[in-house]
């Protein structure tokens, strides 16, 4: 951590930036200041993307998704990140990029804003993803639209989707990559252990992803 500006202390001083960025519930603030409802009051309480489709409508979602998209990206690459001296991942950074997004991750998941509580990571994962490699960010995707649209299973989507992003990142990435993979897909697999219970029972609610809003919990 030589090249990083004030050291290690820089580069702890970043984690914790990193983290309370990550930690900012946008769900919960889109839903509140433009559509005067509490996203955890609806649908399944969640507040990531996939209950804002539900609770909120396209508009909202979209708004819910690139902004916790943002939380992942931004400390994950070069963007604002002055520990990372504005070249990302491509400069040699990797490690430590991997490293301030999964802090940001975590604040998603647990934020201290929501009594530790938060969303399940995904779209603050993919916008990780993306920053350290375009390339995964575009499988990320790919594999999301290709097990949810036939399904109708969006989580189905969202863990197949981050199971392979383990993977890609490693190819395109490197090891700091697969380390990050494997550590938030254990995150985000967590976060879903009741869809995947729902899942394995055949419980589990499907959703039109180019639908209107629904109430329906997931």
């Amino acid at each position: 951590m030589s090249d990083v500006p004030g050291g290690a202390a820089g580069a702890a001083v970043a984690l914790v930036l990193s983290f309370l960025a990550g930690s900012i519930p946008f769900g919960v603030l889109v839903s509140r200041a433009f559509f005067r409802t509490d996203i955890r009051k609806s649908g399944s309480g969640n507040i990531g993307a996939a209950n804002a489709l539900r609770t909120l409508g396209k508009g909202g979602a979209l708004a819910v998704l690139v902004l916790d998209g943002l939380k992942g990206f931004v400390p994950a690459s070069g963007l604002l990140n002055p520990w990372l001296r504005g070249d990302g991942p491509a400069g040699g950074h990797v490690a430590l990029a991997a490293a301030f997004g999964f802090a940001a991750l975590l604040g998603h998941c647990y934020s201290p804003w929501l009594q530790w509580r938060g969303g399940k990571g995904v779209a603050t994962h993919l916008g990780v993803v993306f920053a350290l490699s375009w390339q995964a960010g575009l499988i990320f995707i790919a594999t999301f639209l290709v097990a949810a649209l036939p399904t109708g299973f969006s989580s189905l989507g969202s863990l197949g989707a981050t199971a392979v992003s383990a993977l890609s990142l490693w190819l395109f990435a490197g090891p700091a990559g697969l380390w990050y993979g494997l550590a938030a897909s254990a995150v985000i697999f967590w976060r879903h252990r009741e869809n995947l219970a729902r899942l394995r029972a055949g419980t589990e609610n499907r959703m039109n992803l180019f639908a209107g809003r629904r109430t329906t919990p997931q």
